[in-house]
């Protein structure tokens, strides 16, 4: 067997979908003792708690922040002290106070993925998240459409970099094949907030006078609070890298480093740091950027775009009040919660692939959005809605272990130094964060184009909002596939090189 060079590869390619074993596994079969085997689950119990557990509790607030968005559009709506009437807004005003925020993250979700690089993880997390809790507090003290538009600018670009740079962030640390379910949960929280959030709304609505404040100001400024606190959390707890962990032991930290030998990033205390050319021309030379961009694109505006009207949208069914649709929202993301971690721990347990289930969840979403275009009954409908958002905020985790993989296999880049030399191990680590970002910043157009798609203009039956999401929902089934094929094709070369004679 030939041996790959370590400096063309970063992390090892293999996931639940790909069978070849890992080099790295077969160099740490050592470990497979009963004491080894403790000292993992000891190890990954500790990483989990700070990393996924701490993560996903900040992306709780993270998405509460900026979900509550929406439900401020009813919130104290038969008052008549709500946040368009507030600030005179009409509706064409209102969608760009939406789609503002995602401009924002479009433009740095990419350079603030390769901060992560150059910052210690810890501290880039504080920066991000304490401007977050700063710009979302803010939100409470605009007065006026050009007021909103620039603090919602801000916060975009606050958060920008927060989700992709916990993919990476992972990456320092587990094994691609441990990946799928914790990546699942850790969005699936996010999903449970959304639902929190109009909890929220609710209660925070009967706020709605206190201290001479309507209540919709209330709603983003106590929302914005807790992200000030974790900031602080983030900056002196989060651990950065496994050799320079303080939650661990020194035995820990040894074994910790050992097992990702060869598969994780090499971003820890000491190794280089500095960005070069090669990285973005390896990413340019991969077809795997513009296939899986066109899926995120596709999904995020025709899966994820009925998210950012989801409140009006419930509530112009017909059967509730304002209050109450604030409450109906929960269902949704509850539901979302549920399917996404069953999915999450069907793929972990390798009963599914991400990539058929990721053609699934789209081709259901799809049936939804028939339903939804052609049936009248508002039940029928809640429930397609339910259905539809449930699969929407599972499609993009289900197929993130996946796109993290292709970036990090040099086979899936057709870029090569024109001397024939191999290209530095450090160039492909740039390359995936910039790609994680990337890609990440793609769905964001589902923020820029999708509250133009369900303006209130096409309301309350939404027919040409669904009939336009569904276009869109067939584009995304098809990159999936192409992307999908390009993969695979890379798989085979890798496995042809390692099966050259020396």
């Amino acid at each position: 067997m030939a041996t790959k060079d370590a400096s063309t590869t970063v992390t090892s390619t293999i996931s639940p979908s790909h069978s070849s074993a890992s080099t790295t596994d077969l160099e740490t079969s050592s470990f497979h003792t009963p004491a080894k085997s403790s000292l993992e689950k000891t190890v990954l119990r500790k990483i989990d708690f700070w990393l996924v557990g701490f993560y996903s509790f900040v992306y709780i607030f993270r998405v509460i922040d900026s979900g509550n968005y929406s439900n401020a559009a009813i919130i104290n709506l038969e008052q008549g002290t709500g946040i368009k009437k507030e600030l005179h807004l009409s509706p064409s005003q209102w969608a760009w106070t939406l789609s503002i925020f995602s401009y924002s993250y479009l433009i740095f979700e990419p350079s603030n993925t390769v901060l992560l690089k150059k910052f210690r993880p810890s501290r880039w997390m504080f920066v991000l998240i304490f401007a977050w809790g700063v710009c979302a507090c803010s939100v409470g003290a605009a007065q006026d459409f050009k007021g909103l538009m620039c603090v919602r600018f801000a916060i975009g670009m606050a958060e920008a970099g927060f989700y992709p740079s916990v993919l990476y962030h992972m990456a320092f640390w587990y094994k691609p094949a441990e990946m799928p379910w914790r990546i699942a949960l850790f969005y699936s929280l996010g999903q449970v907030s959304s639902a929190l959030s109009g909890l929220l709304a609710y209660a925070i609505s009967f706020m709605d006078g206190v201290g001479g404040l309507a209540g919709w100001r209330w709603l983003f400024i106590l929302e914005g609070i807790p992200a000030l606190i974790l900031a602080f959390v983030a900056l002196f707890w989060l651990p950065d890298y496994p050799e320079s962990a303080k939650m661990l032991t020194e035995d820990e930290r040894v074994y910790v480093t050992g097992r990702l030998a060869g598969t994780a990033a090499p971003l820890g205390k000491g190794k280089s740091k500095q960005w070069d050319w090669t990285a973005f021309k390896i990413l340019l030379y991969s077809p795997t950027v513009y296939t899986f961009a066109v899926y995120w694109i596709g999904h995020g505006i025709g899966g994820f775009g009925v998210s950012y009207a989801l409140p009006t949208v419930i509530y112009e069914l017909g059967f509730t009040t304002t209050a109450k649709s604030q409450l109906m929202n929960i269902p949704p993301y509850v539901a979302c919660f549920f399917f996404l971690n069953t999915v999450g721990y069907m793929i972990h347990r390798k009963w599914i692939r991400p990539w058929t289930t990721a053609i699934a969840i789209e081709a259901t979403t799809i049936i939804c959005y028939i339903i939804l275009i052609t049936v009248h009954n508002s039940t029928v409908k809640y429930l397609a809605l339910i259905v539809s958002t449930s699969c929407a905020g599972s499609a993009y985790p289900v197929i993130w272990p996946e796109r993290i993989r292709a970036l990090e296999n040099p086979k899936n880049s057709k870029y090569r130094n024109a001397d024939g030399s191999s290209i530095d191990r450090n160039s492909y680590t740039i390359a995936a964060g910039i790609g994680i970002g990337f890609t990440n910043a793609m769905a964001q157009f589902s923020g820029i184009v999708g509250p133009h798609v369900y303006s209130t203009a096409f309301g309350p039956t939404y027919r040409v909002s669904y009939v336009i999401c569904l276009a869109f929902l067939v584009v995304s089934i098809l990159a999936i596939l192409v992307s999908w094929t390009l993969i695979w094709r890379g798989d085979r070369r890798e496995d042809r090189d390692e099966d050259e004679p020396i």
